[in-house]
């Protein structure tokens, strides 16, 4: 095994036998020193090759076809398909313990946001190529100490999705204009995106020229949601209970002002961008109004989208998955990763302590190696150190 260094990590047995048995005795009895637990029995699988194949493709953006030839420039044969199933058996043997760990201390929160993109899946059982599936994501707000990141892959885009997900989950869920949200039981209070209706007044203004923008229906509606994002923005560092009572004295006015103006609108609406920004924003608006409701709320689901937007730029990469097994365990390593990061790992050396002491640790408390566990040695947080270990504390594992 080759580690971090460039060096050959030796695994030295020692065997032990009693020679005054040889001499007296039938048998011998012979005692071996027990070895470490592979990540995969039976394969020359190390570790450190699992935790950076999974990182040269979730953090780097690599798809295995091009690792596959990088290896082999290395002099090494290592197909796609024996790394995808390293994925996939790694993912599901040691990553799906910490994710179920993970969603459980993610749906005891009261703040949440979701989204959600597409997924194609090749050999999905009695399903086209070319159908779409989805991955689903759901992540702790600003108001979390502990940043929880979790994807989940579908078939489709059906309410029944987030719902199923969702079913132990009470509370407020940030989220787009997507209608499957607004069928969530009512124990879940939907919080709608501004940035989302914002976006919508920035496209119609952009359509006109910008020598005659100001005073236009666009200009007037992009305001009104300006002032509301400067008003979050001096708001930003306040305790949530100060945020609340400020929304309630310098946002309330604001929204006011702006559902009288869309009521004027909305009567002239046409099918132009600006009439489809007024729709949505006068349609959503019980959603929209509702993060006056608590200061841990948020005016946006920019959370989520910035979570998911490596996901996408991966997606480019890879382009699609080859089976539902793929999309699983991409979806569980895509999340064990993301959480790592946001909560300081460094993503390699975070799954290569999972694959070393996991599967020599079966006894412990599975939460001992979430990230902030107490068994997560203090080399998985960032910055790393300068020079790589000779060894690291879980090689004796």
């Amino acid at each position: 095994m080759i580690n971090r260094c460039g060096g050959i990590v030796e695994h030295v047995r020692y065997a032990y036998a009693c020679r005054n048995c040889e001499r007296t005795d039938v048998s011998v009895p012979v005692v071996k020193a027990p070895m470490p637990a592979a990540v995969i029995k039976g394969s020359f699988a190390t570790p450190e090759a699992v935790a950076h194949i999974m990182t040269q493709k979730f953090v780097m953006g690599v798809p295995l076809y091009r690792q596959e030839q990088d290896w082999k420039r290395q002099g090494i044969l290592l197909s796609r398909q024996t790394m995808a199933n390293w994925l996939i058996r790694c993912s599901e043997e040691w990553l799906e313990p910490v994710y179920e760990a993970l969603k459980k201390k993610l749906l005891a929160r009261n703040v949440l946001h979701a989204d959600e993109i597409v997924l194609q899946v090749l050999r999905e059982p009695g399903r086209a190529a070319q159908s779409k599936s989805y991955m689903w994501l759901y992540r702790t707000s600003g108001d979390a100490t502990f940043s929880i990141i979790l994807m989940e892959y579908q078939q489709g885009r059906g309410a029944e999705r987030p719902q199923k997900f969702l079913e132990d989950f009470e509370g407020y869920l940030h989220a787009d204009g997507y209608k499957v949200y607004h069928k969530l039981p009512q124990n879940i209070v939907v919080v709608g995106c501004w940035a989302h209706a914002r976006r919508k007044f920035d496209e119609a203004l952009k359509l006109i020229p910008k020598d005659r923008r100001e005073g236009t229906g666009p200009f007037i509606g992009k305001r009104f949601c300006d002032r509301l994002f400067a008003i979050e923005k001096d708001l930003a560092e306040l305790p949530a209970d100060e945020r609340h009572r400020g929304r309630q004295e310098l946002a309330k006015p604001v929204l006011d002002g702006f559902f009288a103006w869309l009521e004027s609108q909305i009567r002239h609406t046409t099918k132009n961008a600006f009439g489809k920004a007024v729709r949505y924003t006068f349609d959503h608006w019980k959603y929209l109004e509702r993060y006056l409701l608590d200061g841990r709320l948020e005016i946006s689901n920019n959370r989520a989208e910035r979570s998911i937007k490596p996901f996408v730029i991966d997606r480019k990469n890879f382009l699609f998955a080859n089976s539902p097994a793929g999309a699983i365990s991409s979806a569980v390593i895509f999340s064990v990763i993301k959480t790592a990061k946001e909560n300081g790992l460094n993503p390699f050396d975070y799954l290569a302590f999972l694959f070393h002491a996991l599967p020599n640790n079966a006894a412990a408390p599975i939460d001992d190696f979430l990230p902030g566990g107490k068994l997560l040695p203090q080399c998985c947080y960032c910055p790393a150190p300068k020079a790589p270990p000779e060894k690291y504390p879980w090689d004796d594992l």
